[in-house]
């Protein structure tokens, strides 16, 4: 095995291998960070709207989550990517492949489309706002009946009773199924080098294929993947005990 292999200079890009794979990590932090904030932000919508007694909402959200928890990921992540410019009008669909800006350079990153960068971020937000409008449902519906009961007997309307009463609730329930859904989120970036965003596992690939030394890029990757999944799964439980409810949920012991 030769490590050392990592200090050499890369032939493309005035970096080293070793800057090839922080730039692979940098592009897998930002796609995995930005397609969380919708997955969170619209799956809790979802889910909040498929525990309702409104029927349409209800409606909506089942359709939603059928269809995009069904399709396997890299279809969707090819939908993203070819269809969905050619289904839209030539203008918007020619100036999304061709005149949409290049990313901001820096001196560490690999510069690819931003339009590579923002399919790979919906796909990935969209896919897991599916799962996580699951996650919210369940939690939600976990509750006593009593306390949403309880809020509208005070005189809360039914959008302050989730504001104050359910969601707070349900969301520490469903703390460590939501670690499970961020670290999901976090692997399946790497799909995103099938339409070409160079994130950590595509610089591996890249490095195997320049030296040869398959086993130290993929080692190396694995290696990084294991220290950020642990560091997430160290922080999310951490905030579990922090958040517990005295006698209603229990903090993990481990």
């Amino acid at each position: 095995m030769d490590w050392k292999v990592f200090l050499d200079t890369a032939p493309s890009g005035g970096m080293t291998y070793l800057g090839w794979l922080i730039s692979g990590l940098f592009w897998t932090l930002a796609v995995s960070a930005f397609a969380w904030v919708i997955a969170f932000s619209l799956g809790s919508l979802i889910g909040v709207m498929r525990t309702t007694p409104i029927r349409a909402a209800r409606a909506i959200g089942t359709v939603y989550v059928e269809i995009f928890r069904n399709i396997p990921l890299l279809v969707q992540m090819f939908l993203w990517y070819f269809v969905v410019p050619e289904i839209l009008p030539t203008v918007v669909g020619d100036w999304l492949k061709q005149t949409l800006p290049y990313l901001f350079t820096l001196p560490f990153a690999a510069q690819f489309s931003l339009f590579e960068f923002l399919a790979a971020v919906l796909c990935l937000g969209l896919y897991t706002a599916s799962r996580v409008a699951e996650q919210v449902r369940s939690g939600i519906e976990s509750l006593p009946r009593g306390q949403t009961n309880a809020g509208l007997a005070m005189g809360l309307t039914l959008p302050q009773v989730y504001r104050h009463v359910t969601l707070p609730m349900s969301f520490r329930i469903i703390i460590p199924p939501m670690t499970s859904e961020f670290l999901t989120i976090f692997k399946n970036s790497s799909t995103a080098l099938t339409i070409g965003v160079l994130e950590l596992t595509a610089q591996s690939r890249q490095i195997s294929e320049y030296t040869f030394k398959t086993f130290e890029a993929f080692a190396a990757a694995t290696l990084i993947y294991i220290v950020i999944t642990m560091t997430v799964i160290f922080l999310m439980r951490a905030l579990e005990r922090r958040v517990a409810v005295p006698g209603y949920i229990a903090p993990t012991s481990h």
